[in-house]
């Protein structure tokens, strides 16, 4: 468990930045006070101020294919770009070997490329090992190129119980894991970001035949804590 931070200044100023609506509807970009703030149809999404959880998402997936054996040049997909924390920290780390990262909002990837949120990515987008895959997940996880994953690192909503976007819910039960767990390769390591804990998702992830179950959490200075939801492929 992670300690928590300071409580964010709730008094400082708030800008839009942008404002675009999509397929999915209105996405938006504001800064407030020296953080910027990704808001999705009027729902906050997620923020600069922090971004522990958002590294844990992927550190502890790495941390857990090296429990059982090193594995050499793992792949890794991305579900959501965010604000990049999690992008940049996969790209930091050299190990990885294919990074790709699934974004379906077309706005957010412009503001890495060039714009505000161009520094949170730090260049990542740039990295050989990293290719930007600009279509929704779950179109993606469903479609033809049958890819497999030696990680999933999903941060979509703000978590199984909480979705952004109603059509996501599938994802989070039998038939979502299922597909999941057939882009996994034999060992893999699904990793779940939520802004709290859910048991009933780690019992989802049990009966869907996923092992090693475990819940990683974060304090924040209000509230229930973020959680990383972690679960492994049989080999």
């Amino acid at each position: 468990m992670y300690s928590a931070l300071p409580e964010r200044d709730s008094s400082a100023a708030v800008v839009t930045l942008d404002r675009r609506e999509g397929p999915f509807g209105e996405v938006a970009l504001r800064r407030r006070g020296q953080d910027y703030e990704i808001i999705a149809n009027g729902c906050f999404l997620m923020d600069t101020a922090d971004g522990r959880s958002e590294r844990l998402l992927i550190g502890v997936a790495l941390e857990e294919l090296d429990r059982t054996g090193p594995v050499a040049r793992p792949s890794l997909l991305i579900g959501g770009l965010g604000v990049g924390f999690s992008l940049a920290h996969a790209a930091a780390e050299p190990r990885w070997g294919r990074i790709a990262v699934v974004e379906r909002e077309s706005a957010i990837i412009d503001w890495h490329r060039g714009g505000p949120l161009a520094a949170f990515s730090a260049g990542a987008l740039e990295d050989e090992r990293v290719e930007v895959l600009h279509t929704d997940l779950l179109e993606y996880l469903a479609g033809a190129d049958g890819a497999r994953y030696d990680a999933l690192c999903l941060d979509i909503d703000n978590g199984p119980d909480w979705t952004v976007t109603d059509g996501n819910a599938g994802l989070y039960g039998a038939d979502g894991l299922a597909v999941l767990r057939h882009r996994l390769e034999p060992g893999g390591v699904l990793a779940v970001w939520s802004a709290r804990p859910s048991p009933a998702f780690e019992e989802e992830l049990r009966a869907a035949g996923f092992s090693d179950v475990v819940t990683h959490e974060i304090e924040v200075a209000r509230g229930v804590p973020d959680v990383v939801h972690l679960a492994r492929r049989a080999r």
